[in-house]
């Protein structure tokens, strides 16, 4: 009998009574705790009563509406004078072809007349628009070489210019590119009884484009040289940096319809004067069904004419008011009953466990 429980316990070894190997630990994807996991990190939670949001309304809309009628005002203050000429400049015989007109060697000569509707005080700034003229092009923007206009040493390089790149005998072009090729050459000149107006053309750029992207020691060169003229010619004797003309043109717009500044008239307007304009109209807009405007404007302290900012204040504030007074109405015809805040989940247990 002790034979078999021997031989019994020699046959099967663990039934000696060793325990049993522990079971593998199963691993988890839980992420460790913290309050910055489980975003129970301190927070404002406000709890939009109807008084707080009939106060914000009123709020807004007591700031925006006196903003929007200040605005406005300014802008009404601003005196603008528009006038659209590129077709009445085209004699009557030449209107059927007006690119052929623009293009061929006759007179551009073109006298115009502007009526000052209100006294228009000092400085009066002339600009020049365009409508339809897409300088915001990919083609177009890329087409300059900055590293060019800056530094002399760098005037042979033209990389990013084509096609206005070098000349057909293979010099260099400064400036290059579409842009400058391009450079808007109608020029106007002003006189009131017969006397004229002198416009001021200092200052009209930025003045970080001055300093800083246009060198002193850069001159033109090779411009306009080609059998295709793109538009007005610049002084190789006057450096980049004073050719404002040519800086204001190179701040290429973001919008087809755009003004740039052509200078400043330094005397005040009065009321019915007769500015007698001549005009030479050189560029041409009638390739791509462009316009043509001259434009007189003085300035408030918002900037020039603009309605929009006035405007969208006004809207903004009268709909801030109109709400308020929607929701105080149905506040006190039909109010509705608030829960507890102390039920919320976070105020119940604000730990999160």
């Amino acid at each position: 009998m002790n034979s078999n429980a021997a031989s019994s316990s020699t046959a099967n070894p663990d039934a000696a009574g060793s325990p049993d190997p522990p079971a593998p630990r199963r691993s988890s994807k839980r992420p460790k705790y913290s309050k910055f996991t489980q975003q129970e990190l301190p927070a404002c939670k406000p709890i939009l009563t109807p008084k707080w949001v009939i106060l914000t309304f009123l709020v807004v809309g007591i700031a925006f509406v006196p903003i929007g009628i200040t605005s406005l005002l300014a802008s009404r203050d601003v005196v603008e004078i528009v006038d659209r000429y590129e077709t009445d400049c085209i004699p009557v015989a030449n209107r059927t072809d007006k690119v052929a007109f623009i293009q061929s060697n006759a007179s551009k000569t073109c006298t115009r007349q502007i009526t000052v509707t209100k006294h228009m005080k000092r400085p009066v700034y002339v600009y020049y628009q365009l409508d339809n003229f897409y300088q915001n092009h990919r083609r177009y923007v890329k087409s300059r070489n900055d590293e060019q206009l800056k530094k002399r040493s760098k005037t042979s390089e033209t990389s990013q210019c084509e096609p206005e790149d070098t000349t057909p005998d293979g010099k260099p072009i400064v400036p290059c590119g579409l842009i400058a090729w391009s450079l808007f050459n109608d020029t106007y000149t002003f006189s009131r009884n017969k006397r004229q107006l002198t416009v001021n053309k200092n200052g009209i750029a930025w003045k970080s484009d001055r300093d800083h992207k246009f060198g002193k020691e850069v001159f033109p060169s090779n411009f306009q040289n080609g059998t295709l003229i793109g538009g007005a010619h610049l002084d190789e004797s006057i450096p980049l940096s004073k050719q404002e003309d040519l800086i204001v043109w190179m701040r290429t717009a973001a919008l087809p319809t755009f003004r740039k500044l052509y200078g400043k008239i330094e005397v005040d307007l009065e009321e019915n004067d007769i500015i007698d304009v001549i005009l030479e109209n050189n560029y041409n807009t009638y390739s791509f069904s462009g316009k043509k405007k001259l434009v007189l404007s003085t300035t408030s302290w918002l900037g020039g004419k603009n309605d929009f900012l006035g405007i969208a204040y006004l809207t903004v504030g009268g709909l801030c008011f109109f709400l308020a007074l929607s929701f105080t109405i149905v506040y006190l015809v039909k109010p509705r009953r608030l829960g507890d805040p102390s039920y919320l989940s976070w105020n119940r247990n604000p730990g999160g466990h």
